[in-house]
């Protein structure tokens, strides 16, 4: 039972943070890449005020997946970093914090582009 009432509030709040970026794109004159960088923004922000952290014990992978879910890896890496190599990690723990997350796209972005065929929009 514990693991559906996890699964539900993973769905809730991931469903919750995508019906506000779909908010941004129908109500505002907001460009896509505006929105990803609100996004992330918003998930360091919110980490560095402290409010992130806390959703992310509650929702789990529903807070973690979104665009805010990699500026809090972002913010977190940067902050463990500084911890443990002082200043300089403001500078490399972002990295080190989503690489992950950033190999992944790239694999993904070019396996993707092997199997499917671009053409332009008509």
């Amino acid at each position: 039972m514990e693991l559906w009432i996890d699964l539900l509030k993973a769905f809730v709040i991931g469903g919750l943070f995508c019906v506000v970026a779909q908010i941004l794109i129908d109500k505002t004159g907001l460009t896509p890449a505006r929105i990803l960088v609100v996004s992330v923004s918003a998930g360091v922000i919110l980490t560095a005020v402290g409010l992130y952290g806390p959703l992310v014990e509650f929702a789990g992978c529903g807070a973690m997946t979104p665009l805010t879910g990699f500026g809090y890896s972002l913010a977190m890496g940067v902050k463990r970093a500084v911890n443990e190599k002082g200043l300089i990690g403001a500078l490399t723990g972002g990295l080190t914090g989503t690489a992950a997350g950033i190999a992944a796209a790239i694999v993904f972005g070019y396996l993707f582009a092997l199997i499917f065929r671009s053409h332009p929009k008509k």
